[in-house]
């Protein structure tokens, strides 16, 4: 997928695997096997933004945005959470997701600065699990179990990622913020992205595609290769996972999905430059996407390079 480059030599390469489709949803190129089932980690956020519409939670713009999200913890990410806590009279000892720092490094280090410590609101899946509650309490399903795998949200979030990938999930296991974590291949999570971008206005799907598209910065933040991208390229969706997990749509339906084996992030930029341009998009943005640099002494001595 990408050599590591440093003054000239390659000293590392990234494998992993990776599926374009084409406008009417076949293959139009892939890498490795894409009928790899993988953990799509955060990628799934949208799949579980719209079983919280269909299960009837009104959320919408920057709200529905950040049930989606994998947030930074910029300010203005916690403060939506905790507006969110109190709009549904929920309180973040409630939420079940772990206590951290903000995902951005930049926005860490102020955060640490300025005296804060881990909470569970700063942890970059506050919104989704805020929304979680928010859907059980309105259902008058139980809120202390709402990350159990057979909860009825739970069970309803497998359905929609099942329809959406067309395919069924082939394993279950627990993500980082203790929401059930459900397995499906590149190729079906491509196809669950060209969904929601092609999905009838209205529908739950489309909503939260609209919402993540309309309000990026909710979705990821202020300096997230996911938000650049969807502020930038006008209809594109995107949204990244841990260990070096990413899915695009574009509003004609072309979609991607890929995954780099070893996990490593540093990798997401140059690769999902590389797979864009070879679809077709062109725009200022992916030249930003794709700059990954390697540093010596303080300055670039080299780069992370797509190697297809």
């Amino acid at each position: 997928m990408a050599d590591v480059v440093r003054s000239g030599f390659v000293e590392g390469r990234h494998r992993g695997h990776l599926v374009l489709l084409a406008p009417d949803g076949s293959v139009e190129f892939s890498l490795g096997d894409p009928g790899t089932a993988v953990f799509p980690r955060s990628a799934n956020k949208p799949m579980q933004a719209a079983a919280i519409l269909r299960a009837g939670l009104a959320l919408k713009g920057e709200r529905l945005a950040l049930a989606a999200a994998s947030h930074s913890g910029e300010t203005f990410h916690r403060e939506l959470v905790r507006e969110m806590l109190g709009e549904f009279g929920l309180t973040e000892d409630q939420l079940q997701c772990p206590a951290d720092l903000p995902l951005d490094p930049v926005e860490a280090e102020a955060y640490l600065a300025a005296g804060g410590v881990r909470d569970r609101v700063t942890m970059n899946c506050s919104g989704k699990h805020t929304a979680m509650l928010a859907v059980s309490a309105l259902n008058g399903w139980s809120p202390d179990d709402y990350l159990d795998p057979e909860h009825p949200l739970q069970r309803l979030v497998r359905t929609v990622i099942e329809e959406a990938a067309g395919e069924p999930v082939t394993a279950v296991g627990t993500d980082g913020c203790g929401a059930p974590l459900m397995a499906v291949t590149l190729t079906g999570l491509a196809r669950a992205f060209r969904s929601f971008v092609l999905a009838e206005p209205g529908s739950p799907e489309r909503r939260v595609a609209d919402a993540m598209r309309a309000h990026p910065e909710y979705v990821a933040g202020t300096r997230r290769p996911d938000t650049w991208l969807m502020r930038e390229v006008p209809g594109v969706l995107s949204k990244m996972g841990a260990e070096a997990v990413q899915a695009v749509a574009l509003p004609d339906g072309r979609a991607l999905a890929f995954k780099v084996e070893d996990g490593a992030t540093r990798v997401l930029g140059p690769v999902l430059e590389r797979v864009l341009r070879r679809a077709g998009l062109d725009a200022p943005v992916l030249e930003r996407i794709g700059h990954a640099p390697l540093l010596g002494g303080g300055r670039e001595v080299g780069a992370i390079r797509a190697a297809f």
